[in-house]
């Protein structure tokens, strides 16, 4: 089952390293169109007005104990996970710096052009396909193999270290952050539950699709 992935996929289209500057078309292409879902799926998350991501929710709490700004302490706390990669020998890519690019892009046109339900229900519905268009992307510019995010891979390295499935992995980073975000006072929201308890699993799917489509 797709619940015990351990490993990102190879498939014809992968990049052979993630330091690649000139890869295939198709490799770029699967690349972009990944983090077009990814970005979009975190839009939906927001617009759902129905709770923050978990890394925000650390963000903020960090924010109402420290005082800066939300939006330096996310880039601080991008740049402290980076750190982590170097031990756990992570490489980037043009994935890494495009990984902010776009999914950047895509959260603006959703808070632009797609509006909040109205009601509770819509909103839940909105979420569960948000945590699982977040996962498919994930999974599909993951497997492109060109330099993951920051998160995405410290997902990936501690994944190598612990021999656990991917989704595991990627469940207790994320539960792990917003406890530690809601204890310093971040609001939580069953958004984020959801997100936290899902994404794990939604980015395992997303790589056995890939895997079962190419191979």
């Amino acid at each position: 089952m797709f619940l015990k992935i351990k490993n990102i996929p190879n498939v014809s289209w992968s990049s052979d390293k993630p330091l690649n500057l000139k890869p295939k078309i198709s490799t770029f292409f699967f690349l972009c169109f990944g983090l077009t879902l990814f970005g979009l799926g975190e839009g939906l998350l927001i617009v759902s007005a129905s709770g923050a991501s978990p890394w925000s929710v650390l963000a903020q709490g960090l924010y109402l104990n420290i005082g800066f700004s939300i939006g330096v302490i996310t880039i601080f706390i991008s740049f402290i996970v980076l750190l982590f990669w170097f031990p756990l020998k992570q490489k980037p890519g043009i994935g890494t710096i495009l990984n902010a690019l776009i999914i950047g892009v895509m959260i603006d046109v959703c808070i632009r052009y797609v509006p909040t339900p109205e009601n509770y229900i819509s909103q839940i519905l909105l979420v569960v396909f948000a945590v699982l268009t977040v996962g498919i992307g994930g999974g599909i510019y993951l497997v492109a193999n060109l330099g993951a995010g920051p998160r995405d891979g410290l997902m990936i390295g501690l994944q190598k270290i612990t021999n656990l499935p991917i989704a595991a992995v990627r469940g207790v980073l994320e539960i792990s952050v917003m406890s530690i975000g809601w204890y310093l006072g971040g609001t939580v929201g069953i958004g984020t539950f959801l997100f936290a308890f899902g994404i794990g699993p939604c980015v395992a799917l997303g790589l056995f699709l890939v895997n079962k489509l190419f191979n």
